[in-house]
């Protein structure tokens, strides 16, 4: 037995936990600041390197999150309340240092006592590095819910993965996204918490054999396998100034101590840690490309590593506080999948529940089917993971036995409902019959979930009109809609102090825990003077904005431009092509001296593309082009400014939101799910240009249909387009995109590598483009001529700003957050303790 398990004999009195509170006062902290610096660090006056004061305050600030994270376990623990616990492969956290010091209420404290030491706080809050645990707005999303979870005092606990690597660090040379490894954790992260005590067992590969348990039951075994062990990190997740600290814990993978000593002795030295590096890899890397038979089995490993470890914690912890009897675990539990990516948690649970604890199979299925909820986040049929049998057969024998144990008796249901529809149960099977079976991982989710939802009232729709009718029309009840949000703690309080600071002057400071009161900055749309200091804010904003933009791109955006601006992943249906066709548009219009009236405009985009994702990746190249012809160009000068961001994640987006005047959300209709980068620029204030698609249907509800700029075809549109859809036609009797097309095809923005554009243009031509983007190019360009003509009356404008800021509280993950839990999740409020 490892000594981190061995029961403690000597018990420690209360003297050793029992400790007062520490200070929160400018003294307090500085003086524990100085103790680690100096002490834990052993720093002196000889130090050069920013990164020691920042770690210093780093565990400052955790020991006052530590006092709190225990109390309120205990009060969850001591409550026997029920909990939840969020699956997710992303948790795209941001930088923690500023989001604690906001929640616990000590900036000021905190800067004052750094200033007094002879410290600025925003040059050490820069050393903290953006933690690469996600890729987008699904990682964020799970961000958001965390610190909602948290502010609500909901006793809700995140589990995902602790990757060594992230996404990858985005650099642009010569035009080409070009990929680096994002190393996030090469100095350590100073705000988690490694729990070795509580490691898991995870097992893969070997076979499945039955045998006669103690009780004279059959029961079946998983033997022979090539075990991995889950080394627990926890990182804490304060809620906003009201002592309750949750926890998000991530596995690391690690070897067994298991080593191959003949292998060693024979002088096979690789073959002998083979399997400790085959054990590291599953979480050494976020996302590996799945496009090879490598990939693919390692993102299976990572998904069951995420499932086995999260649920044998949470059993574990159960068996801690009740004992064996699992009569009131469903009672008591609820396990969300966000996205398909935890779906094998369904087969899992069923496992140890019936191999590891001794449960029945209908037991053990009433117990999964009242605990699991899954949240889909794809209108894409491509996204719906599915996974061959056979990969499932070699690294995860038993749970594939459990699989075709579930579809045989859910067929069975099938047919009874629908007596002899074969192409029903063949649409509806959990495995995908064919040259390569597959399972379907998206069905495996919603058989085994008392809940299935989507994430925007059109997304939830669609879904049930078309990915998952035949399951809805089984099962109705279980089919839900939850409109994502976002946290206003960090997405204005924190991002934008200058605009924070108005609110709490104009309508009090109680908008941070209920965003609804943001309505009443509607009035003040009319009041002059706040106009003015709207503005203002607005400007500085703006100023910070193009700050970044200049030290980053090398482009200069002068401030009084329209900032329009376009960050989120790069994907076809997102659309950045539309956005630099317009650009394109626009650089035509001004070497024809098409400028009477002219909105001078800044153009940013940013986002990473798929390294495998190749068309995504030849769009950031044709962006990079356009913007450095239109940039070097004279007579752009004062009109035009375009700039790729490169490398975008959180703390970009934290100065990018407030600097943006102008919301580019131009997805086909029909293909976002929601949104949520839509939500964080309406809070700030930006006005939306945008297609009926995912969110921002609602967001146009909110904020009404003249502060919203709308353009294109709807869902249904898209639809019927499709059945005769022909973009040559619609070229050829459109001369602004004409004009765009003939610059593309001359070669006018790649004139010494010919041909480099083909395959983009082509996609615009082909009549088979999914995203439709010609389509809606005439429709794009009227909105965005209303969109300038609009901001050219600044005082219109600033009117539109406050109002779409004033109706955006619909968006708080606070109120999506008490929707899971009024209608999926049942939980009680918990107190820390006192």
């Amino acid at each position: 037995m490892s000594s981190l398990t061995n029961p403690i004999k000597n018990h420690p009195n209360d003297q050793v936990f029992d400790l007062p509170p520490l200070a929160m006062d400018a003294e307090g902290l500085s003086q524990d600041f100085k103790h680690y610096y100096a002490h834990t660090f052993g720093r002196d006056r000889d130090c050069q390197s920013a990164y020691y004061p920042y770690k210093a305050l780093a565990i400052t600030l955790r020991d006052r999150l530590m006092e709190r994270w225990k109390r309120t376990r205990q009060a969850y623990d001591d409550k026997r309340c029920k909990r939840t616990y969020y699956l997710s492969l992303e948790f795209l956290m941001g930088r923690t240092l500023s989001n604690a010091m906001l929640n616990l209420d000590v900036d000021g404290p905190v800067e004052k006592g750094l200033y007094d030491l002879g410290l600025m706080l925003e040059e050490i809050a820069s050393n903290e590095p953006d933690p690469g645990l996600g890729n987008g707005g699904l990682g964020r999303l799970a961000a958001c819910f965390l610190d909602s979870c948290a502010t609500l005092q909901l006793p809700v606990r995140g589990y995902g993965l602790r990757y060594e690597y992230g996404m990858f660090r985005q650099l642009i040379e010569k035009g080409e996204q070009v990929e680096e490894p994002d190393h996030w954790l090469r100095d350590g992260n100073p705000w988690e918490l490694e729990r070795p005590e509580f490691t898991q067992r995870i097992q893969f590969g070997g076979r499945t054999e039955s045998y006669t348990d103690h009780a004279g039951r059959l029961a079946v075994r998983w033997v022979d396998t090539h075990d991995v062990l889950a080394v627990p990190y926890d990182i804490p997740v304060p809620g906003y100034r009201n002592d309750t600290v949750n926890t998000l814990r991530l596995w690391k993978a690690a070897a067994t101590d298991e080593f191959d000593l003949d292998e060693f002795n024979a002088g096979s030295y690789p073959e002998s840690v083979a399997q400790k590096n085959a054990a590291e890899h599953i979480t050494m890397v976020l996302y590996p490309n799945d496009a090879s038979e490598n990939g693919k089995e390692l993102r299976l490993r990572q998904q069951f590593f995420l499932a086995s470890a999260s649920l044998k914690d949470v059993l574990r912890d159960w068996v801690r506080l009740h004992g064996k009897d699992f009569s009131r675990f469903a009672e008591l539990n609820c396990f969300q999948l966000n996205d398909t990516h935890p779906a094998v948690s369904v087969a899992e649970l069923m496992r140890q529940l019936m191999d590891d604890h001794g449960l029945e199979w209908g037991e053990a299925w009433d117990i999964t089917t009242s605990t699991m909820a899954y949240t889909n986040h794809t209108l894409l049929p491509e996204a719906l993971e599915r996974w061959p049998v056979r990969l499932f057969r070699q690294l995860l024998p038993r749970i594939l036995e459990i699989i075709f144990e579930i579809n045989a008796r859910f067929l069975a249901e099938v047919s009874l409902r629908w007596p002899g529809d074969n192409d029903r149960q063949r649409r509806m099977s959990l495995i995908e019959e064919g040259y390569e079976p597959q399972v379907r991982m998206a069905y495996l989710a919603i058989v085994g979930s008392y809940s299935v939802n989507g994430v925007a009232a059109l997304h939830s729709e669609l879904l049930v009109e078309g990915l998952f009718r035949d399951f809805h029309e089984l099962w109705p009840e279980k089919f839900n809609n939850k409109t994502n949000g976002v946290t206003p703690r960090r997405w204005l309080s924190l991002c934008n102090p200058g605009l924070r600071d108005l609110l709490d002057e104009t309508i009090g400071t109680d908008w941070v825990y209920h965003l609804d009161k943001l309505s009443k900055l509607a009035p003040h749309a009319d009041d002059a003077s706040f106009r003015k200091r709207w503005h203002a804010i607005k400007q500085d904003s703006k100023q910070r904005l193009a700050d970044v933009v200049g030290q980053l791109c090398r482009v200069e955006f002068p401030v009084e431009a329209l900032f329009d601006v376009q960050v989120k992943r790069i994907h076809e249906y997102k659309r950045q092509l539309l956005n630099i066709l317009h650009v394109v548009h626009l650089y035509n219009r001004i070497k024809r001296g098409d400028t009477e009236n002219w909105t001078p405009r800044c153009v940013l985009i940013g986002g990473k593309a798929a390294p495998g994702y190749v068309m995504a990746k030849q769009i950031i190249r044709l962006i990079n082009h356009v913007a450095t012809v239109v940039n070097k160009d004279p007579a752009t000068e004062g009109l035009l400014r375009v700039a790729f961001i490169p490398d975008y994640r959180v703390s970009l987006m934290e100065v990018i939101a407030p600097g943006t005047d102008l919301s580019e959300q131009i997805s086909t209709a029909g293909k976002e799910a929601s949104g949520t980068g839509n939500m964080k620029f309406m809070m700030n204030g930006a006005v939306t240009i945008g297609t009926l698609d995912g969110a921002n249907i609602e967001i146009r509800d909110q904020v009404g249909e003249e502060n919203f700029f709308l353009f294109g075809l709807t869902a249904a549109g898209v639809e019927s387009r499709r059945q005769h859809y022909d973009p040559n036609g619609i070229i050829a009797n459109d001369p602004a995109l004409m004009d765009v097309m003939n610059l593309l095809e001359s070669g006018h923005f790649n004139q010494f590598e010919g041909g480099l554009f083909d395959a983009v243009i082509g996609s615009i031509r082909n009549p088979h483009d999914p995203w439709m983007t010609a389509a809606d190019f005439r429709s794009y360009l009227e909105a965005q001529e209303r969109a300038a003509a609009a901001y050219q009356d600044r005082d219109h404008w600033v009117r539109m700003s406050i109002l779409n800021a004033a109706h955006s509280g619909h968006f708080s993950s606070d109120r999506t957050i008490e929707e899971y839990n009024r209608d999926i999740w049942g939980l009680e409020k918990v107190l820390p303790q006192a």
